[in-house]
């Protein structure tokens, strides 16, 4: 039987604006999004934490929180994606970014970004990931 992996989901909401030049359609205009973002992560070593505070976790859902806010929610709400960001602004740039920061800052706490969800618009997402 394989092991169980067992992943906590995080999801969070920003509204920021971008354009993107050279677009061949009405993305080449400033425009914004509310957008939804999905943060799962799992433990590196498959198992849950096995003492203090935490124990049974994966990770508090609190200090989650608390990361993904000061790493990513608060340099991007209400911004101007393409004044915050040297790359391309697109989702799929947006994900793959937001997915190393966070792997970089929780590598060390012994967990894995097993997938970033980053919602566009209600029915358009791109998943950046380890699966």
């Amino acid at each position: 039987m394989k092991p169980l992996t067992i992943k906590i989901t995080k999801a969070f909401t920003f509204d920021a604006a971008h354009f993107l030049p050279e677009h061949d359609g009405k993305c080449s205009a400033m425009h914004g999004h509310t957008y939804r973002l999905e943060v799962s992560v799992a433990r590196t070593d498959g198992q849950l934490i096995a003492a203090g505070p935490s124990a049974g976790m994966v990770i508090d859902f609190f200090h989650l929180n608390q990361l993904v806010k000061e790493e990513i929610i608060d340099k991007v709400d209400h911004a101007i994606l393409n004044d915050v960001f040297s790359f391309r602004t697109t989702s799929e740039n947006l994900a793959c970014h937001f997915y190393q920061v966070l792997s970089q800052k929780l590598g060390a706490q012994g967990v894995r970004v097993a997938k970033i969800k980053l919602w566009e618009t209600p029915t358009s997402y791109v998943e950046v990931g380890d699966e």
